[in-house]
């Protein structure tokens, strides 16, 4: 039987979920995720765990943060004089924005905490920082 190996198109369903049991993504209803093995279209650790599987095989993977979205980083936390955001935009802890960086590109916030004088947004990847859990099944496996 063909084993996936670095290269090779693979189709899987999955689910991931975090430690604490709470599933932040999953394929069940939609089109299985297609990928080629190895090229770093997905986090390292649910990359590396597939090379061996075998078409209809399931595994569960853990992954630590830094083979998943890396370790929180403390310098992507900003703070803004409330003053710079306008009224009309919610500045509720947990509110998902977007900043412009100075280069031009948009970058998606959190809202961290808001008082009178300051907002705290944070630009960490939602999951950075977090282990994860993914339930896989290999659906698919076109060889290189």
């Amino acid at each position: 039987m063909t084993q996936v190996k670095a290269g090779d198109t693979v189709r899987i369903h999955y689910t991931g979920t975090l430690t604490t049991g709470e599933t932040f993504d999953s394929s069940e209803g939609r089109d299985p995720l297609e990928f080629v093995v190895g090229s770093g279209q997905i986090i390292p650790g649910l990359d590396k765990a597939l090379p061996g599987m075998e078409m209809g095989e399931k595994k569960t993977v853990q992954v630590p943060c830094v083979e998943a979205y890396g370790e929180s980083d403390p310098s992507a936390m900003q703070s803004i004089p409330r003053g710079q955001i306008p009224e009309n935009i919610p500045v509720e802890p947990g509110t998902q924005l977007q900043m412009q960086a100075p280069s031009g590109q948009v970058v998606p916030v959190v809202v961290v905490s808001a008082n009178e004088e300051e907002v705290v947004l944070d630009a960490n990847h939602p999951l950075s920082g977090k282990d994860l859990i993914f339930a896989i099944e290999i659906v698919g496996i076109n060889a290189a």
